[in-house]
């Protein structure tokens, strides 16, 4: 576990380098030049490794095929199919829309285009080596059954709500054809998740840097005196405004875990972290404001409220069970 996800070699390996060029790790300046590097490196591998694959997978379940294969299902069903096929497209909450969007108009229940809006930036397969490589496997687990349940809840309160007046008239209509993408072979497949793992490698990298260089400054130069009785389990509200201060910022799940994972080790709560992370990747502002050109005021308040709600209980749940998280 420490070796092959956690990169303890990699770790070494930077400390070992640091160490030979003159760098004092035992410095603030020091400590964060070492979280930034490895952490740096350690999420490009993972992210680029995790995104071919999911990349080589996605080419045959096209939205076309995907369509289809959820519209066989009602009502539960339906938005848990939704949610579990948010896991498998590696996309931040703004590259969802667009999916969000042919989904849409391919006329499925808008609470299963919701189930896979929520779902997808919020748990993927990356995300999930990802925190089981710093949290540890029980809390992955739980990350993920936390997050497809407030995916396939949210959506159907949404579809429950009868709110299918409150998506924009330019939404709704014919979806595109993906004749070409059902007819690649595997080289082309291959060819096809390559050049989307270097186009999303593209799209998240400046992401990746913001969100270890603030997690280099939260775990080296802020002191554990200041962040405890903000976040830390003494304040009853630390969920809430984990919750809420994540609501703005915008980052996947890669450029959330560097800025959780130095929370953690300042002695915040695992629940109020993963509080903070679903906040960040589902519900940043610029996804929000493409959002609002896709559906009406009315709905998009929906969408946050219950975005918001999820994931305050289960950042409470979370901390309550920790202990039995390891």
């Amino acid at each position: 576990m420490d070796q092959l996800l956690k990169m303890q070699w990699l770790s070494d390996l930077v400390t070992t380098t640091l160490a030979a060029v003159g760098v004092d790790l035992s410095t603030p300046w020091g400590g964060s030049l070492h979280f930034f590097v490895y952490d740096t490196v350690k999420i490009v591998l993972l992210l680029c490794v995790m995104i071919f694959v999911i990349s080589f997978i996605q080419s045959y379940f096209p939205p076309e095929r995907s369509r289809t294969l959820i519209g066989r299902f009602r009502g539960f069903w339906a938005n848990a199919v939704g949610a579990l096929l948010g896991t498998v497209t590696p996309f931040c909450s703004c590259s969802s829309i667009p999916l969000f969007i042919g989904f849409t108009r391919a006329g499925l229940p808008l609470g299963v285009t919701f189930s896979f809006l929520i779902s997808s930036p919020m748990v993927d397969l990356g995300s999930i080596v990802l925190i089981m490589s710093i949290f540890g496997l029980p809390a992955a687990v739980a990350y993920t059954a936390v997050g497809l349940a407030i995916a396939i809840v949210g959506g159907s309160v949404i579809e429950k709500l009868g709110l299918e007046d409150q998506v924009a008239e330019f939404v709704r209509g014919g979806g595109p054809s993906d004749e070409e993408m059902l007819s690649m072979t595997k080289r082309d497949r291959l060819v096809y998740a390559r050049g989307e793992t270097g186009s999303t490698f593209k799209k998240v990298f400046p992401y990746i840097l913001v969100g270890v260089a603030v997690g280099a400054l939260i775990h080296n130069w802020i002191p554990q005196e200041f962040i405890e009785p903000v976040l830390g389990g003494g304040n009853p509200f630390a969920v809430v405004l984990a919750t809420l201060a994540g609501a703005p910022i915008y980052a996947d799940t890669f450029g959330a875990i560097p800025i959780a994972e130095a929370l953690y080790l300042k002695g915040v709560g695992l629940g109020t972290v993963l509080a903070f992370m679903m906040s960040v990747t589902t519900i940043s502002i610029p996804s929000l404001t493409m959002l609002s050109r896709v559906v009406k005021p009315k709905l998009l308040v929906v969408f946050i409220g219950v975005c918001l709600v999820g994931m305050t209980i289960s950042g409470y749940l979370f901390n309550a069970v920790q202990p039995l998280l390891g």
